[in-house]
């Protein structure tokens, strides 16, 4: 299915039950799984605790990362940097960390790019959340010089924020779209009451990623179709737009531990969306 892909660890079991983490154990599995779900791509996983030692970003590992994504036909055009908002280089009480915590940052860009992944999330949500002038200021002067490593490994940056449409519109508007752009979390913005038709009238020409989830109004995660997403005008929007990037799950787990068949029903939901 063109476009449609699935946030990796949804096809694993849970880890200390959590909705998601890095699958150490289960990585290889995920992709023979998904190619039988007619999937088209996956967005990699990177957190805390053991960043280091996720197979992206150890050399012996990435040629057999490339050789399983072709041998499945399962691309991984994006990855999710959970890591930095699970400890943001933009926050003062991480600034003792601010050089190993970018040093990391290049890495993963690096490595994103010998896979071909061509867009890193960054979740400036809960924990990553913008608070103050301070962490808005370190975090455009990091991201800003990055620009030049950014175009030689041919990345980009994708922001998901709790901002409002027109906060993230100045938000966005900092940042040379060549080089960053915005992730659309439906869940997230559903969870916020965010209106689909003002989010996209205000930012929508910068959307790169999009985030496949339902939330209720200051609620959790739920299955599609359960929680306040407005589907129809989120998909109205895109079906119409210019936007030929990818959808990616990342939705609610299955309460009886079927994640594959959870994904599976979800598949069918947005596929009745799709035009």
């Amino acid at each position: 299915m063109k476009n449609i892909g699935f946030m990796q660890g949804r096809l694993s079991p849970l880890i200390n039950n959590k909705i998601q983490a890095f699958p150490f154990d289960y990585w290889l599995d995920e992709f023979p799984i998904a190619k039988k779900l007619n999937l088209s791509c996956m967005e990699w996983t990177l957190d805390y605790p053991n960043l280091e030692k996720n197979p992206l970003l150890l050399d012996e590992y990435k040629s057999d990362i490339i050789h399983i994504s072709k041998r499945n036909d399962i691309k991984i055009p994006s990855i999710t940097l959970d890591c930095c908002m699970q400890r943001p280089f933009w926050k003062k009480q991480n600034l003792i960390f601010y050089d190993d915590l970018i040093l990391d940052l290049r890495k993963i860009i690096s490595s994103a790019s010998t896979i071909g992944a061509g867009i890193l999330v960054i979740p400036l949500v809960d924990n990553g959340s913008i608070e103050n002038k301070f962490e808005f200021n370190l975090l455009k002067d990091t991201i800003t010089s990055l620009y030049d490593f950014l175009e030689l490994k041919k990345v980009k940056i994708a922001f998901e924020s709790d901002f409002s449409p027109v906060n993230l519109s100045d938000f966005i508007k900092v940042y040379n779209k060549k080089f960053v752009g915005i992730n659309y979390d439906t869940g997230n913005s559903a969870c916020l009451g965010f209106d689909p038709v003002e989010e996209f009238r205000n930012y929508g020409e910068r959307i790169i990623n999009v985030h496949i989830k339902d939330r209720k109004i200051n609620g959790g995660t739920v299955r599609l179709g359960a929680g306040d997403t407005k589907f129809k005008e989120v998909f109205n929007y895109f079906n119409f737009s210019d936007y030929a990037g990818n959808y990616i799950m990342q939705t609610a787990r299955s309460k009886n531990n079927n994640h594959i068949e959870e994904l599976n029903i979800n598949i069918s939901f947005i596929e009745s969306y799709i035009a």
